[in-house]
């Protein structure tokens, strides 16, 4: 059974200029916090690393990672073969067994797609999603976003690096840090380079770029089909910032103009959820951290009777 997403992601799907579903972020007072705390939390380029590599295993550790017999991770696999690195960063790719609608990049390249978003997209919609959160890596938009709010949340108190290494996050202060970044924006000047960077990055790497258009407009048509006021979590995908119509029309004109034809975009087999077996109605802590890890073949929960997902 997929569970909600635990904690929050790093760029919750700002390849349609999500806004969050809670107050919008106040940039302006975030950066200002930030040179004050800079004072006694001096972060290099190591530090940094650390604590990106420190937040990426909390959220393996406590989201559902698909293991690598799961459809979901073969069909990832399948779809991002080739996409090696970007700019000099290596790119890890995993599928999180989540009901949210979602995916993300953080700055040392891991790649997290959901589901559940896997769930509505066709390949080459997907592939237009990561090419785009992949910009952001390139642009190092993540970075400086994910050092923004290292230093307003999870260091606001001036946790600093100590002789040289920078000390662990405990699981408030990582909440904290996911919070902060979850109420971070991108601006429209950073959302339409990574576009930009996207669409290069798939053509360069033999994929056809039309799929940045085509994640736009099942994005547009999710947002028809959902209504952005009905659900917290459509809301978070969908705004008009920058706009997804120009950004349609700017993407699909591009590649027509490079002599890419749109590719057919048809939704693969659908996943069938998988059989379990289950021979106890406990489960003690020890089993539900064993399956925590993924090491157990995922699947979906099978539909009530009478309701079609």
């Amino acid at each position: 059974m997929r569970k909600r997403f635990y904690s929050v992601c790093i760029a919750t799907l700002l390849i349609a200029g999500a806004t969050p579903m809670k107050a919008q972020f106040n940039i302006g007072k975030a950066a200002s916090g930030a040179v004050k705390v800079a004072k006694a939390a001096t972060l290099t380029d190591a530090d940094m690393a650390n604590y990106v590599k420190e937040y990426v295993a909390w959220l393996d550790k406590n989201n559902k990672v698909c293991d690598a017999r799961s459809p979901y991770t073969k069909r990832l696999n399948k779809l991002t073969q080739g996409l090696t690195n970007v700019e000099g960063i290596p790119l890890n790719f995993k599928v999180y067994y989540v009901t949210d609608v979602n995916a993300f990049a953080c700055p040392d390249g891991s790649v997290r797609v959901f589901s559940s978003l896997m769930d509505l997209m066709t390949d080459e919609e997907l592939l237009g999603v990561i090419g785009h959160e992949i910009g952001h890596v390139a642009h190092k938009d993540s970075k400086k976003r994910f050092r923004t709010s290292l230093l307003t949340s999870a260091l606001k108190d001036g946790l600093a690096a100590t002789n040289g290494k920078a000390a662990a996050l405990t699981d408030s202060q990582l909440g904290e840090l996911g919070e902060s970044l979850l109420n971070a924006t991108y601006s429209q000047k950073q959302e339409s380079q990574a576009d930009a960077y996207g669409y290069e990055f798939l053509k360069e790497n033999g994929k056809n770029p039309w799929a940045i258009a085509l994640s736009f407009e099942k994005l547009k048509k999710l947002e028809e089909d959902q209504g952005i006021q009905k659900e917290g979590k459509w809301k978070r995908m969908f705004s008009s910032h920058p706009d997804l119509d120009k950004r349609i029309k700017t993407m699909s004109k591009l590649a027509t103009k490079d002599g890419f034809a749109r590719p057919e975009n048809k939704m693969p087999e659908k996943i069938e959820p998988e059989k379990t077996t289950s021979t106890s109605q406990t489960t003690n802590k020890q089993d539900t951290k064993k399956t925590s890890t993924g090491k157990k073949p995922v699947g979906k929960k099978p539909a009530p009777k009478g309701k079609r997902r």
